[in-house]
């Protein structure tokens, strides 16, 4: 497995850091919208830059591209789709990538935005490095894909091991917990979630990564076959709702409103 290490960007953002036994003096980074904390953290800790992948072409995943490259003459792996120029080496579903021995599986998760993909490491407990497409009991606006095509990524995490690591791209996660609390009053995981990620924020430390595991517990995203998941969505529109898929379209709307 990698040993993954954030590097806060923005506001909120993570850069996630990937370091591996093999390769000591090296690192590969994910979603590097701003290359000056990047490069600290690449000084601080005498490393050079390995490659880059990008699951998406929003500029607080890519801003840092240009700026690193100044640097280090390396590949920028990213989605075969991308609006965004700065890719050297594009990637399609299905396609597989190796760094530092370990081989990521690569998947077309195009719902937040139409280029999406992610990144899966199966070895050891797994590793998924998703964008912006799952986050920790929440999911990405549909800026540009369909309830269908969130709703077929959900489908796809929901498939990987339950021990997998989720590594997504923003600290969102105390906000979409009031949400999934607001879907799913009763849900006891969702309460036991929220007060851990409440300790772990006010100790400043990251709420991420989530499982596979605890996500199917507690994200309505994930959960829209749930009776009490769709009852919520129906009072919510106000309407009948036939179709794990309408399910999804009125969460992600309620979650927009709320």
């Amino acid at each position: 497995m990698f040993t993954v290490t954030p590097i806060p960007a923005f506001s909120d953002n993570y850069i996630w850091a990937l370091t591996e036994q093999t390769a000591p003096d090296r690192a590969v980074v994910v979603d590097p919208g701003d290359a000056a904390p990047v490069l600290e953290w690449l000084t601080s800790h005498q490393l050079k830059l390995d490659a880059i992948l990008i699951t998406h072409h929003h500029a607080d995943h890519t801003g840092g591209v240009a700026d690193l490259l100044k640097q280090f003459d390396i590949p920028v792996y990213g989605p075969d789709s991308s609006p965004f120029d700065g890719i050297t080496h594009p990637l399609k579903q299905g396609d597989t990538l190796e760094l530092f021995g370990l081989t990521l599986h690569i998947q077309a998760v195009p719902a937040h935005t139409r280029d999406h993909i992610s990144y899966f490491q199966p070895e050891g407990s797994g590793q998924l490095f998703c964008g912006d497409t799952l986050f920790l009991a929440g999911c990405g606006r549909l800026f540009e894909g369909t309830a269908r095509q969130m709703l077929d990524a959900m489908k796809y995490f929901a498939g990987l091991p339950d021990t997998t690591e989720v590594y997504c791209t923003h600290e969102y996660s105390l906000a979409n917990l009031r949400f999934a609390a607001t879907v799913e009053p009763k849900n006891q995981a969702i309460t036991a979630v929220q007060e851990n990620c409440h300790s772990l924020r006010n100790a400043d430390k990251p709420t991420l990564p989530s499982t596979i595991g605890q996500e199917k517990t507690i994200n309505p995203f994930m959960r829209t076959a749930q009776d009490s998941v769709a009852a919520a969505a129906e009072h919510f529109s106000g309407n009948a709702l036939s179709s794990e898929v309408e399910v999804m379209a009125a969460l992600r709307e309620w979650k927009n409103q709320f």
